[in-house]
């Protein structure tokens, strides 16, 4: 079997807990102290070593840490020709603190061009070897396209779209071409980080819903659309995973819900080759959802948290495991963490050396239930 047939029995979903010394070349940088060759050498370094950290665990996949960019997602939409952003300190709402995050919205009609993030995976290439692959993690379009419709940015994206369909189109559009950059560079393994869905689901996005006069299934119908247009023609060869999740900031979250809601959607319809879902704790809801997930999918259940330190009871998440297999064979199950540790640079609570022992976990899970792990 290739290499590049991910995901793993044990994976991960990509960012890991940012280096003080990131944090301070990067605030650095922003004040002018020094220049972006100094601030990027200092990155570089820290990913050359994360990435051996990685290896060094007997993980197959490799990633940058998310080190370079700020945020999981608003970094990647800056990339895109008609994106504009600005520091205004707005933030969204989490559960248990206010998220900071800088306003991104259309200054035009959104087009690629030579996307920054491709550099960026073109770095972390050089440190494929015969056991492990490069897995590069971008927002799912459908993220971008909600981006673009929240009240505070509807008024303005109607400036330059009419409508939500001719969005979605041009989106897509511009997705299909920035993919086909990271495959030129070389990607065989890209994921869409998604919490569109995570983000309806529940009975309090159906409340949020109503109160700005949409339609839920309508939602549901524009963001499988925009998700699959962007996905057409994509190369045979290349791994697409969608990571579907709830909020993951300084270890609180966004909302909460089961999964049976969108499973008609995203689960059995979108063309990904893999979904890796959140099941760590009691706002996921059950396994039943599983079983509407399309027989060309895998999926990567993420049963083990990063929002905390504590690590999980073993014998726990193996009973988990065959629980969800019930649903769906477990020659199709995989196990990871329910999201990064870090999906923006502040992280989450918790130590570098606690983040490893997760994943240590982790790889120790799979290797005794998998045993081709």
């Amino acid at each position: 079997m290739s290499k590049y047939q991910t995901p793993y029995r044990y994976d991960f979903v990509g960012s890991f807990l940012r280096p003080q010394e990131v944090k301070q070349a990067k605030a650095d940088y922003s004040e002018g102290k020094i220049t972006k060759e100094e601030c990027d050498a200092i990155v570089d370094k820290a990913v050359t070593e994360v990435v051996a950290k990685q290896k060094e665990l007997g993980f197959h996949i490799i990633t940058d840490g998310e080190f370079r960019r700020t945020y999981w997602h608003l970094d990647f939409m800056w990339g895109f020709e008609g994106v504009g952003h600005e520091q205004t300190g707005a933030g969204v709402q989490f559960n248990a603190e206010m998220a900071a995050v800088e306003d991104t919205y259309l200054i035009g009609k959104v087009k690629a061009k030579a996307h920054p993030f491709v550099e960026g995976f073109k770095f972390l290439k050089q440190f494929e070897d015969e056991n492990t692959v490069a897995k590069y993690t971008i927002p799912a379009p459908a993220q971008m396209f909600q981006q673009m419709i929240v009240p505070a940015n509807f008024e303005n994206t109607r400036k330059y779209y009419a409508t939500n369909e001719e969005l979605i189109r041009d989106i897509g559009k511009a997705y299909q071409e920035v993919i086909k950059q990271f495959y030129e560079a070389g990607c065989r393994n890209l994921q869409l980080d998604d919490c569109t869905w995570g983000a309806i689901v529940g009975d309090a996005a159906k409340q949020r819903y109503k109160n700005l006069g949409q339609d839920l299934d309508e939602v549901k119908g524009q963001l499988l659309e925009v998700n699959n247009l962007a996905l057409e023609g994509k190369p045979a060869d290349m791994v697409i995973t969608s990571h579907i999740c709830r909020g993951n900031y300084h270890s609180t979250f966004f909302t909460s819900g089961p999964y049976d809601s969108v499973a008609d959607y995203v689960f059995a319809k979108e063309n990904v080759d893999a979904l890796f879902l959140e099941y760590d704790d009691a706002r996921s809801g059950g396994f039943a959802p599983l079983a509407k997930v399309s027989e060309d999918k895998k999926v990567v259940l993420g049963l083990v948290t990063t929002k905390s330190p504590e690590l999980e009871d073993k014998e726990t998440v193996i009973k988990r495991i065959h629980e969800a297999e019930k649903y769906i064979p477990l020659e199709r199950l995989y196990l990871s963490p329910q999201c990064g540790f870090a999906s923006c640079e502040i992280g989450n609570k918790l130590t570098e050396e606690e983040q490893w022992a997760k994943l240590k976990l982790v790889k120790e899970i799979a290797e005794e239930v998998w045993k081709d792990a």
